[in-house]
C-alpha cells in the first residue's frame, strides 16, 4: 500500500516522479505529493488530495526546477485523505522532507515525547512523527542525516519504507526499509527509488532490492551505499529485471483489469513453461526436487494467505489432499499470526502472495520458521520479500498485475498449486505415472481452453447490463468450485461495490436461502463433475423461490441449462482444473457489471494492490 518514487540524475526530476507515481497509483490513490530539492538546496513540497492527476493539475504553475526529488501516492492509514495528511511531510524547521510506506506502531508515544520537546504537528499521520523524530535527533546530536535516520529507526516499532531529502544536500537521498518493499534502480550517473520496479524498468534493468533494516544512501556521481542499522556496510546485490515496459501498458484495452483477464492464455502458458515437459508427461518443480526429504516426511500442510490468495489456497487444499494424501489446513494469515498456531517441525507451511510483500503473510512466515516448519513460498514478484524469507518456493510468472482486483495472478496461483500437488503426489507415490501423464496432458491444453472461454466476452457484456441493478448477489459452488464462488463474489464486491456472498451450494439451505427472491440473483458454478447432481438440486431450490440464476456449466449441459435464466458454457476439463476454467466468466461478469455502474475498475475505492500494513 502506498507508493514511493525517488530520483537523482540528469533527467527532468518532476517528470520522472510523476510518471513513476502513475505507475504506482494502483498501490494507493487517496492523495499524492512531491518534494523537489532545487539545485540551490531549497525544498518545494506540493500535495493534493485524490489521484495523481489532481497533483499534476496543482503543479502546473509551480516551480518544478529540481536536482533530486521524492514523491508518494497514499493509501490512508492514520488520518483521512487530505492535503495536510498527504506525503511528503516536512520536519518542524522544513529542513527535511520524507515519504513513508508502512505503519509506525508506537507513533503516539513518540509524538507525545516530541510535543513535550516543543515540536508542533500539522497532520494526523504517523509519518510526520518519524520526520520530526529524525530532525530532533539530528539537531540534538549535531549529526548528519544518515546517523539521525539510523538512530530514529532504532526507536520506531512497525513497518517502514522511507526516503528523505535534506535542505542543502541537493544531490542526496537517504532511504531505508523494514517489512515494506523498496527497490533502487541504478542507471548511468542516476538513481531511481521506488516501492516496486514498475517505475524503474523504463529507465534501467539493473536494480537492488533493499533488505530489512538496511539504509541506502544515493548520491549523484557516487556508488550506491548500503549500511545496516548498526552502521555496518552491507553487500550490494544487483539484479536484472525480467519484465518489460510493454507489460505495464494497457495495450489498447480500456482498463488493466480487462487486459489482464485476456492475458491469461499467455500467462498460464508462462506459468507452466519449463515445468510441464516431455509432452506433459513430467512435472518439474525445483522447489520440490531440491527438498524431497521435507515433502516425503511431511505430516501436514498449512497454507497461509490473504484475500484472493486465500481462495487459491482453498483450491490448493482440495488438490493437495486428493493428490498427496496429506491433511491440509488453510488459514487467513492475519488470523494465523494471533491464534497461537500449533506448528511442528514436520509441517510444511505454504505462503501465497501475489506481491510477495503482504504484511500479514510475512508475519505468518516468521512464526512458522520460528516453530521449525519448512516454509514454501508462492509469489509473483521476483525479488520480493516472501521469496527471500521462505526456504524454497515457486514463482507464478504471470507478469506485473496492475489491476487491483486480481485475475491472472489468481489463475497463476491455482496452476502452481496444481503442479505442486502433482509433483509432491508423484514423489510420495500417491499419484501414479499414468495419472501424472494424463494430468500433464490436460494442463498443457489449459491455455488454449481459456482462450475458448474468453470468447464468452460479448455474451457476458450483454448479460451484465441486466444485472447492474442488483444490490446483492449469491455465488454458489461445491467441491473445487466452492472457493471459485468465494473468488467470484470477492471480485464483484471489490470493483462494483455490490454486496456479494460466496457459499458452499449445499449450505445454502442452512441460512442464505432466506435471502433469495426475485431481486437477488444467484451465480451457480456447476461443471460436469462428481457433485453435479447435487448442484442441480440446489439450482432447483433457488428457482422454486423465484431467484434469478446465472449458471456456469459444461458445454452440452441439458439439465441446468433448462432451469437457469442464463447459461455460460465452458469446455469440459478434469475436475481438478475446473476452477481455472470457471473463474474466467466470473471475472468478466464482475468487470462488465462494474463498468455499467460507472466504477473505476482498476482503482476501486478504499483498496490497494499490495497490502503492506496490518
Amino acid at each position: 500500500m502506498c507508493g514511493i518514487v525517488g530520483y537523482i540524475g540528469d533527467r527532468n526530476v518532476y517528470d520522472v516522479l510523476i510518471k513513476g507515481l502513475h505507475r504506482l497509483e494502483y498501490r494507493g490513490y487517496d492523495s499524492a505529493g512531491v518534494a523537489l530539492e532545487t539545485p540551490e538546496g531549497n525544498i518545494n513540497v506540493y500535495k493534493a488530495r485524490g489521484k495523481v492527476a489532481n497533483l499534476e493539475a496543482f503543479c502546473k504553475d509551480k516551480n518544478l526546477d529540481a536536482s533530486c526529488g521524492i514523491a508518494h501516492t497514499r493509501w490512508a492509514t492514520h488520518g483521512e485523505p487530505s492535503d495536510s495528511n498527504a506525503h511528503p511531510h516536512f520536519s518542524e524547521d522544513k529542513k527535511l522532507a520524507l515519504v513513508h510506506n508502512g505503519t509506525i506502531e508506537n507513533y503516539k508515544v513518540l509524538k507525545d515525547a516530541l510535543i513535550k520537546h516543543g515540536c508542533k504537528f500539522h497532520s494526523e499521520t504517523d509519518t510526520e512523527v518519524l520526520v520530526q523524530l529524525i530532525e530532533y535527533i539530528r539537531l540534538k546530536n549535531d549529526c548528519d542525516l544518515i546517523d539521525a535516520v539510523r538512530e530514529a529507526l532504532h526507536q520506531v516499532q512497525g513497518a517502514y519504507a522511507i526516503a528523505v531529502i535534506e535542505c542543502g544536500h541537493p544531490e542526496q537521498i537517504v532511504a531505508a526499509r523494514k517489512s515494506s518493499p523498496l527497490v533502487i534502480g541504478i542507471g548511468k550517473n542516476e538513481f531511481f527509488l521506488a516501492s516496486d520496479a514498475t517505475p524503474i524498468v523504463e529507465y534501467t534493468k539493473d536494480v537492488v532490492y533493499v533488505k530489512d533494516e538496511q539504509i541506502a544512501v544515493v548520491r549523484r556521481g557516487e556508488p550506491l551505499k548500503l549500511v545496516t542499522l548498526e552502521n555496518e556496510e552491507a553487500d550490494i546485490d544487483v539484479t536484472e529485471l525480467e519484465f518489460s515496459i510493454s507489460q505495464l501498458e494497457k495495450g489498447g484495452y480500456p482498463h488493466f483489469m480487462l487486459k489482464e483477464i485476456f492475458e491469461q492464455p499467455s500467462t498460464l502458458l508462462d506459468c507452466i513453461r519449463g515445468r510441464v515437459v516431455e509432452g506433459g508427461h513430467k512435472i518439474v518443480l525445483n522447489g520440490v526436487r531440491d527438498n524431497k526429504e521435507k515433502f516425503l516426511n511431511a505430516k501436514r500442510i498449512v497454507i497461509v494467505a490473504c484475500g484472493t490468495s486465500w481462495h487459491a489456497g482453498l483450491i490448493g487444499k482440495y488438490l493437495l489432499q486428493e493428490m498427496c494424501g496429506l491433511p491440509v489446513v488453510v488459514e487467513y494469515a492475519s488470523e494465523f499470526r494471533y491464534n497461537n498456531p500449533v506448528i511442528n517441525s514436520d509441517d510444511i507451511v505454504i505462503a501465497i502472495s501475489q506481491s510477495g510483500e503482504t504484511a500479514d503473510t510475512l508475519a505468518a512466515i516468521e512464526i512458522a520458521r520460528d516453530k521449525g516448519a519448512f516454509v514454501y513460498g508462492i509469489s509473483n514478484v521476483v525479488g520480493s520479500s516472501i521469496p527471500r524469507c521462505t526456504h524454497s518456493g515457486t514463482y507464478i510468472h504471470v507478469g506485473p498485475e496492475i489491476g487491483v482486483a486480481s485475475t491472472k495472478a489468481f489463475t497463476g496461483q491455482v496452476m502452481v498449486l496444481t503442479l505442486l500437488a502433482l509433483a509432491v503426489g508423484e514423489l510420495r507415490g500417491t499419484v501414479s505415472r499414468e495419472e501424472l501423464e494424463k494430468c500433464g496432458e490436460w494442463i498443457q491444453k489449459i491455455p488454449g481452453l481459456v482462450r475458448e472461454v474468453l470468447k464468452l466476452n460479448d455474451k457476458i457484456e450483454r448479460l451484465s447490463a441486466i444485472y447492474t441493478y442488483a444490490r446483492n448477489f449469491l455465488y454458489l459452488g461445491r467441491g473445487y468450485n466452492y472457493p471459485t464462488a468465494l473468488e467470484g463474489a470477492l471480485k464483484l464486491k471489490e470493483i462494483s461495490y455490490i454486496h456479494a456472498e460466496g457459499y458452499p451450494a449445499a449450505e445454502m439451505k442452512h441460512g442464505p436461502i432466506a435471502l433469495i427472491d426475485a431481486e437477488m440473483p444467484s451465480v451457480i458454478i456447476a461443471p460436469d463433475d462428481h457433485l453435479y447432481e447435487k448442484v442441480v438440486s440446489n439450482v432447483q431450490q433457488v428457482k422454486a423461490r423465484g431467484g434469478s440464476i446465472i449458471a456456469i456449466v459444461t458445454e452440452g449441459d441439458d439439465i441446468i441449462s433448462k432451469i437457469a435464466d442464463y447459461v455460460l458454457e465452458v469446455p469440459k476439463v478434469p475436475e481438478f482444473l475446473t476452477p481455472i476454467i470457471t473463474s474466467i466468466p466470473l471475472q468478466l461478469l464482475s468487470y462488465y457489471i462494474a463498468i455499467n455502474k460507472g466504477k473505476d475498475v482498476d482503482m476501486p475505492r478504499n483498496l490497494a494492490k499490495s497490502v503492506t500494513v496490518e
